[in-house]
């Protein structure tokens, strides 16, 4: 289906408002650094989500109905992939014994941090889906794989992985064991050197690169329009901070959650693959040829999978952790 076109001003003004709310949140954080209580963090969820379904409606209503299903569609799936990002943010937070009254800006500057390397992600994977068409298989490939492998993962899995991250960097940055509010660097001794925050930045820009390379490419399993696959990842992101909070507590609760992230990620990679061979244009497959059988998901169709994904499995989780 043809998609109206978006004037370019109106992309450029939609992104430069969601900078400047992004810029106001951070003002906000570094005035008055605190621990936000369950309702405040609840308030702003809802904020930002109630952002992100108005600006659903409005590209639905101003462009057309497959523009906005689209949008759906990637927020919810990249704001699932970015909820299982942080079980592992808890860890790091953890294992570096951050003060809970800065955990909000460190988490800011590393969603601002996440927001910059997933824009680059993102127009380096439309540049290269333009020009290959087979790369297609290679995502959904990934995403099967990823699925399947996330159903066997366990908590001390991540927790190995961010050992070994943590591990590398302690033997290439030299930092004291004291934090000293949010700065970098600190003097001791009458020498230069960082404090535990830069290497608590790094450990969280590096593990969003590495969710980055799941993220991004089950989003171009719904779409490959670049404005519509940026402004989901941005909605996504706007919020996390304060759904860290929300769901710290309620981790455990949510233990089938990533049974459900795992089922999107194997429909949008079962939908990738079946779109490569649907245009399939590799010589050694079919011999070149289109594959006329390969079915075509709609996106109405994986908007309506991937909500009914979440439900089940964050309602399972629900019931039986109240039945316990």
């Amino acid at each position: 289906m043809a998609h109206h076109s978006i004037p370019a001003w109106f992309e450029l003004a939609t992104i430069g408002a969601l900078v400047l709310i992004l810029l106001a949140d951070v003002f906000i954080i570094a005035r008055r650094p605190h621990e936000p209580s369950t309702r405040e963090s609840a308030a702003w969820v809802g904020f930002y989500a109630l952002l992100a379904v108005l600006f659903g409606i409005f590209l639905a209503l101003t462009s057309d109905g497959a523009r906005g299903s689209e949008f759906f569609a990637g927020w919810l799936t990249e704001y699932s992939l970015s909820v299982d990002n942080l079980f592992v943010f808890v860890i790091i937070m953890a294992r570096f014994a951050v003060p809970k009254k800065y955990q909000q800006e460190v988490l800011m500057v590393g969603i601002i941090m996440s927001l910059v390397l997933r824009a680059a992600f993102i127009f380096a994977g439309v540049a290269i889906l333009n020009a290959f068409t087979g790369i297609f298989y290679l995502f959904g490939a990934f995403l099967i794989y990823t699925a399947i492998h996330q159903l066997f993962r366990s908590e001390e899995d991540d927790e190995e992985s961010e050992s070994k991250l943590t591990r590398f960097l302690s033997k290439r940055i030299a930092y004291t064991e004291t934090y000293e509010g949010m700065k970098l660097r600190t003097q001791v001794k009458g020498k230069k050197t960082f404090t535990p925050i830069i290497v608590v930045f790094i450990t969280l820009a590096l593990t969003d690169v590495m969710f980055a390379f799941d993220s991004i490419p089950a989003i171009f399993g719904i779409t490959t329009d670049a404005f519509i696959v940026l402004t989901a990842n941005i909605f996504a992101l706007m919020g996390l901070r304060q759904l860290y909070f929300l769901l710290a507590s309620l981790i455990e609760k949510l233990r089938f959650l990533e049974y459900g992230i795992s089922a999107i990620l194997a429909f949008i990679g079962f939908k990738l693959v079946a779109h490569a061979m649907h245009e399939n244009e590799l010589p050694f497959i079919n011999g070149g040829q289109h594959i006329d059988w390969a079915p075509e998901v709609s996106t109405e169709t994986s908007l309506i999978v991937i909500v009914a994904c979440l439900i089940v499995s964050a309602g399972a989780s629900l019931i039986i952790k109240k039945k316990e």
